[in-house]
C-alpha cells in the first residue's frame, strides 16, 4: 500500500483518539462495637469487684442501655435469634437474615472468582437495606436493627420460591418485607408492606438506605477499579460516573435505578413505581482490603396508610441479554460505548453482538469465535480498504513526475502544492484517498474496543497462552514496574505491535516524503505506542488486532503485487489528463486561497526589492 502524507495523518489521529480514550477513561458496625465497648467499660470502672449474681445484674443493665442507645422498641414483637434463609435457583443463591429482613450473602453460582473460589458478591456487614420507623415516646428505631419473623419459604408451581419478613406491634401496625425469586433469574423482587405507614414513617415517606460493596473478583484490581461505575436512570436519561477516588451525586428528578457496576458484575436496586428523589456517595477503598468501592445510597419512597412498594434488586452478571430482560433500561450499564464514541454502541448491540452469540453456539474456542468475526469485519471493509491502496499505488506511480515538480520549484512550496494538486487532480487521485479510509476505521476499531472489554462471554476463556481473554495475557512477571508499561509481558501484546511495525516498514518503502523526519519516523511511533497502550488491556482485543493487522498485511502484499496493475494504472491516469477538469467547490476554494497566498508573497518580494 501506498502510504501518503494524508494516510500517515489518518493512523496519526487513531492513534491520539486511541492514547485519549486510556488517558480519560463496615462503619455501622464498628459503630456499634465502639459504643458496646464503651458502656462495658463505664460499667468495669464503676464496679471493678462484683459477684455472679451483680454481674449477671450489670449485663441486664447493658443490654438495656445498648438497646436504649439503638431505639429498639420492646412494642415490636421480634424474633430473639438470628436466623438465615436461603432462595436459591440455577444461577444464584441469596441468605436472607430475620435481622432487618434483608439479603445477608449472595452468591453467583455459574461464575467464580480469579482464583477458582466462588463468586460472593454480597458478604459482610457493610452491605445493607434499612429504613427509620417511628416506635414509642417519640423514639426511632433502623429497620436493620430489628429481628424480624421469618415465614417460611414458599415455592410456586412456576418454581418461583418466596419468603417473607414480619414485624408487628401492638398497635396493629405490622410492616413485611417479602422477596420473591423466579427460576434462572438474577432478579429479585422485593416488595415492603405496611398497616399504618403513616404512623410507621415520618413524612409519609420511606427513606431507604441500600449500602453496598464491591468485592474483588478480578486479578487486576486496578484495572476492574478502572472499569467501575456508579449507573443510574434518571427521568428516563441513563448516566454513570467512574469511582475514581470518590464521589457523591445528588438526583432530584424521578429515579428508576441505582447500580454499582464492577467489570463484569452488578449490583442494582430499582423501584417500580421510580424513587422520588435520592443521593448516593461511594469511596474507594485501600488495594489490600480487596474491595473495589463502597456505596452509601439513599433513596425516598412515598407510603401511606396501608401500601406496598415494589422494588427490586439484581445481583448478577453485566450481560446485555439478561439486563434487557428486566426491560427497565438496565442493559445501558454495560459499557458497550461511552462519551465522544457513545454512538458504537448500537454497533455492539445491534450488529457484533448478534453475530458473537451466533458464532460461539457453534465454535466452542473463542479465540477462533474472534478470529472469523475480524475475518467478517475485513471482508465487509474491503471495498474501503481497496480504494484506499488504489489510492496509494496512483500515488506511487505518479511518484516520478511529483519528484520532478519538487525539482522545478526548490523551496517554493506554494508552487509546488499548487501543481501538485493540478496533477493529482489531472490524474483522477482524490487527495484524501489515504485519509478517509483510515478516519473510517476508527468506529469500527473502537466498537471492538469497548466489546472486548464489556462482553462478559470472554471471561474465563482461555485459549493458546492465553489463560483468561477478558484479560491481560501474562507469559512472564517483571521484578520492577516498567512506566507506560507495567510489570507484567503481554504475548498478544508484542505480536500486535511486530504486525503493525512490519505495516509501517512496508509501507515507508512507497512513500511519496521520506526526507521529512517527522514524516520519516511517524509510521514507526504508533506501534511503539501500542507496547504500552495494549499491554494492560484484554488478550481479547489484542488477538483481535494481531488477527487483524496480519490480514492487513497479506491484504497488502497480495493488491500490490498481484492485483493493482500499475501499467493499467498510468494508462488510466494518461487518459484521465485528456478529460476535462471539474474541480469540486472544496477544490475551486482550495486553488483559489493558495492562487491569493502565491500573489501575496510575489508582492511581498517585489516589496522587500524596491
Amino acid at each position: 500500500m501506498g502510504m501518503d502524507k494524508n494516510t500517515v495523518i489518518g493512523f496519526v489521529l487513531i492513534g491520539a483518539l486511541l492514547i485519549a480514550m486510556f488517558v480519560i477513561n463496615s462503619r455501622s458496625n464498628q459503630a456499634y462495637m465502639t459504643e458496646k465497648k464503651r458502656i462495658e467499660d463505664s460499667i468495669a470502672a464503676a464496679k471493678p469487684k462484683t459477684d455472679p449474681a451483680a454481674a449477671k445484674k450489670d449485663s441486664i443493665k447493658l443490654d438495656s442501655l445498648l438497646a436504649a442507645k439503638q431505639k429498639i422498641s420492646p412494642v415490636f414483637i421480634t424474633d430473639t435469634t438470628e436466623r438465615q434463609d436461603t432462595l436459591e435457583n440455577e444461577v444464584i443463591k441469596i441468605a436472607f437474615t430475620n435481622k432487618g429482613g434483608q439479603p445477608k450473602t449472595v452468591e453467583l453460582k455459574k461464575f467464580k472468582k480469579f482464583d477458582g473460589k466462588p463468586l460472593i458478591l454480597v458478604n459482610g456487614n457493610f452491605n445493607k437495606l434499612s429504613y427509620k420507623i417511628n416506635t414509642d415516646n417519640n423514639q426511632t428505631a433502623e429497620t436493620g436493627d430489628i429481628a424480624f419473623v421469618s415465614s417460611k419459604k414458599t415455592v410456586n408451581a412456576d418454581k418461583a420460591q418466596s419468603i417473607s419478613f414480619v414485624l408487628k406491634d401492638s398497635a396493629g401496625r405490622e410492616i413485611t418485607h417479602q422477596y420473591i425469586l423466579k427460576a434462572d433469574s438474577y432478579l429479585v423482587d422485593f416488595n415492603i408492606s405496611m398497616t399504618g405507614g403513616d404512623k410507621l414513617v415520618s413524612q409519609n415517606a420511606i427513606n431507604l438506605l441500600w449500602q453496598t460493596e464491591a468485592p474483588q473478583v478480578e486479578k487486576d484490581i486496578s484495572y476492574e477499579r478502572q472499569q467501575t461505575h456508579i449507573s443510574y436512570l434518571e427521568n428516563g436519561d441513563y448516566d454513570f460516573e467512574y469511582v475514581g477516588s470518590g464521589d457523591d451525586m445528588k438526583f432530584d428528578k424521578d429515579l428508576e435505578w441505582l447500580a454499582v457496576k464492577q467489570q463484569f458484575f452488578v449490583s442494582a436496586l430499582a423501584a417500580k413505581n421510580k424513587f422520588e428523589s435520592g443521593t448516593i456517595t461511594w469511596t474507594v477503598p485501600a488495594d489490600s482490603l480487596q474491595k473495589i468501592t463502597q456505596a452509601v445510597a439513599n433513596v425516598k419512597v412515598p407510603v401511606t396508610g396501608k401500601t406496598t412498594v415494589p422494588l427490586q434488586l439484581y445481583y448478577g452478571p453485566s450481560d446485555y441479554t439478561i439486563l434487557a430482560a428486566a426491560k427497565n433500561k438496565m442493559e445501558n450499564i454495560v459499557p458497550y460505548g461511552s462519551g465522544v464514541f457513545a454512538f458504537v454502541k448500537y454497533i455492539n448491540r445491534h450488529f457484533l453482538l448478534p453475530v458473537f452469540d451466533f458464532l460461539r453456539q457453534y465454535i466452542a474456542s473463542m479465540g477462533m469465535v474472534i478470529l472469523l468475526l475480524t475475518l467478517l469485519i475485513r471482508l465487509i471493509t474491503s471495498p474501503i480498504l481497496y480504494k484506499s491502496y488504489l489510492s496509494g499505488a496512483k500515488m506511487k506511480a505518479l511518484k516520478p513526475e511529483i519528484d520532478r515538480l519538487k525539482e522545478k520549484h526548490g523551496d517554493d512550496k506554494q508552487a509546488f502544492s499548487m501543481d501538485q494538486m493540478k496533477l493529482w487532480k489531472s490524474a483522477g487521485v482524490s487527495p484524501l484517498g489515504g485519509c478517509l479510509p483510515a478516519l473510517l476505521q476508527i468506529p469500527i476499531f473502537m466498537s471492538l474496543y469497548y466489546f472486548f472489554q464489556s462482553n462478559i462471554s470472554l471471561r474465563g476463556q482461555d485459549f493458546l497462552w492465553a489463560k483468561d481473554l477478558a484479560a491481560y495475557d501474562s507469559i512472564a512477571t517483571l521484578p520492577f514496574s516498567i512506566p507506560f508499561y507495567g510489570d507484567h509481558v503481554s504475548l498478544f501484546t508484542i505480536t500486535a505491535t511486530v504486525t503493525s511495525l512490519i505495516i509501517s516498514i512496508y509501507s515507508m518503502s512507497s512513500m511519496q516524503d521520506n526526507s521529512n523526519p517527522v514524516m520519516k519516523y511517524m509510521p514507526y511511533i504508533f506501534p511503539i505506542l501500542l507496547l504500552g497502550v495494549f499491554n494492560n488491556l484484554p488478550a481479547a482485543l489484542t488477538w483481535y488486532y494481531t488477527v487483524s493487522n496480519t490480514i492487513t498485511l497479506i491484504l497488502q502484499i497480495v493488491i500490490q503485487k498481484y492485483i493493482i496493475n500499475h501499467e493499467k494504472i498510468l494508462a488510466q491516469i494518461e487518459e484521465n489528463r485528456k478529460k476535462p477538469v471539474k474541480q469540486s467547490k472544496f477544490q475551486e476554494r482550495l486553488m483559489a486561497m493558495q492562487e491569493s497566498n502565491k500573489k501575496l508573497q510575489e508582492m511581498k518580494k517585489k516589496t522587500g526589492k524596491n
